[in-house]
């Protein structure tokens, strides 16, 4: 603890768990006790797993079984946009389910042909057919097929800041250092290239203005797509804004210039908008800042704020027309689930009832912004803020002059320790964060208030003192 730091502790929250709960260890126990009995957790060392067993949630906040509440500054798996336990969804849910559980995808269904209506209503362009999935990985494994079929091409390129899923298509498209296990194990799908996207504060352009950094990465997008072959390529996969990878907001022009490059080339381009979509960004989707129009857009996690697994590709008329008499060779079980439609339904309905995707423009421009921009004035330990709505990230480094990152590119073990810190202070603090080698990314719920969100930044602020006792520089 530096001498400047003052004391971190847990702000008094105006609530806690829902008047009546009762707080039960033992059962808290007993819960842990059976995930660690039988679950295998993703991404993550089996004897490192130590998972905190939750009680319930409501609004921003979850709580565990001895009643510790936490502001959800995660919003779990940045796909609960709506934040826990939403009146409307579960209603909704419980209706279908007592209505109808299961309909296989060959029978026409209201609650799935509604929810198709209401995302193409929401794309631009003529983007205006929707093939479902179970989740944003499925997605874009159907967008990459759909785009090789379409185009007779085998080739796809993606950048290297990505993460685009964990299937083998979908993990073969990522960029960051999970695909390198993946790799080795053989399950990563060919045929891929990757390029380095606009990422100004660490430009590998030797840019110096947003323009600069746009101009020379399209420069070099084309170039791979040239040495490539452009006749090979098939498409252009990119997150639109850059999720676990950065939370990297392209600059004015490149994904306008990213569209005329295929257009010019005669590829498709895919627009990943899993994270990014239904108002993450304050946009329903996120190529609606730049008024692009991709051939395909790829969703999941918000579009019914992850209350049931549910996923898929909005196409283009000409994407469709490829199949109009040719059988597209892919599918699911569960493709366009009944109760995730209805969950669908019913979040985009209270969205838009609610004003909530113009309350996560408002809150990142009133009040995130400003207020991380304030934090990074205070600890020499930030490098950088970034992002657009309630999609945010403070890059934290050694020295502010040389830009080292606070944790090197794929650390693990030791070398993660400054920012494992500034997490547990956050956690102690009663908030709880996203975190990716040298970022905390802001990221809550798209329904916060104001007040909620001083709360949790002024927690990650007492924080950041952790990181700032790792800093080299002034």
């Amino acid at each position: 603890m530096t001498a400047q730091q003052p004391q971190l502790r847990r702000p008094a929250h105006p609530g806690g768990p829902p008047p009546g709960f009762v707080p039960d260890l033992a059962e808290g126990s007993r819960v842990r006790a059976a995930d660690r009995a039988h679950l295998f957790h993703s991404w993550m060392a089996q004897d490192a797993v130590d998972p905190i067993p939750v009680a319930g949630g409501s609004g921003r906040y979850f709580w565990d079984y001895g009643g510790r509440r936490y502001l959800d500054f995660s919003s779990q798996f940045i796909n609960l946009n709506i934040g826990h336990g939403h009146p409307k969804v579960i209603a909704a849910i419980k209706e279908q389910a007592d209505r109808l559980c299961m309909i296989a995808s060959t029978f026409a269904n209201d609650q799935r042909g509604e929810a198709a209506r209401l995302i193409a209503e929401l794309a631009p362009g003529d983007l205006d057919r929707v093939f479902f999935t179970n989740g944003g990985a499925e997605a874009n494994e159907h967008a990459v097929r759909m785009a090789r079929m379409h185009t007779g091409r085998p080739k796809v390129l993606s950048a290297y800041r990505s993460y685009h899923g964990g299937t083998a298509t979908a993990i073969g498209l990522t960029g960051d250092p999970r695909r390198w296990a993946n790799q080795n194990s053989g399950s990563a799908s060919g045929n891929i290239a990757h390029f380095f996207g606009p990422y100004l504060y660490r430009s590998h352009f030797h840019a110096a203005t947003e323009a600069e950094e746009s101009a020379r990465a399209l420069e070099h997008l084309e170039q791979v797509i040239v040495f490539e072959g452009p006749g090979t390529v098939a498409a252009v996969v990119l997150e639109t804004v850059v999720g676990t990878a950065g939370i990297l907001v392209p600059p004015p022009g490149y994904l306008a210039g990213v569209r005329e490059l295929c257009d010019r080339y005669g590829i498709v381009f895919v627009a990943d908008e899993v994270m990014s979509g239904f108002g993450r960004v304050g946009e329903w989707f996120a190529v609606d800042h730049w008024n692009v129009t991709p051939d395909l857009i790829t969703f999941a996690k918000g579009v019914n704020s992850g209350y049931v697994p549910l996923g898929g590709v909005v196409m283009s008329e000409a994407i469709y027309d490829s199949f109009r008499t040719v059988t597209y060779p892919g599918g699911l079980t569960y493709s366009g689930h009944p109760l995730a439609c209805a969950a669908a339904v019913a979040t985009i309905t209270a969205m838009k009832e609610e004003g909530i995707v113009e309350n996560a423009a408002r809150i990142g421009e009133q009040v995130i912004g400003p207020g991380l921009r304030e934090i990074a004035g205070r600890h020499p330990s930030v490098g950088e803020v970034r992002g657009l709505g309630v999609f945010w990230a403070v890059e934290l480094v050694h020295d502010r002059e040389t830009r080292e990152m606070l944790v090197p590119y794929a650390a693990s073990g030791a070398a993660t320790r400054p920012v494992d810190e500034v997490v547990a202070a956050c956690r102690a603090g009663g908030m709880w964060p996203v975190y990716n080698f040298n970022r905390i990314h802001v990221v809550p719920p798209c329904t916060i208030t104001d007040a909620e969100a001083r709360e949790g930044l002024a927690i990650l602020d007492q924080a950041l003192y952790r990181a700032d006792a790792y800093t080299t520089g002034g």
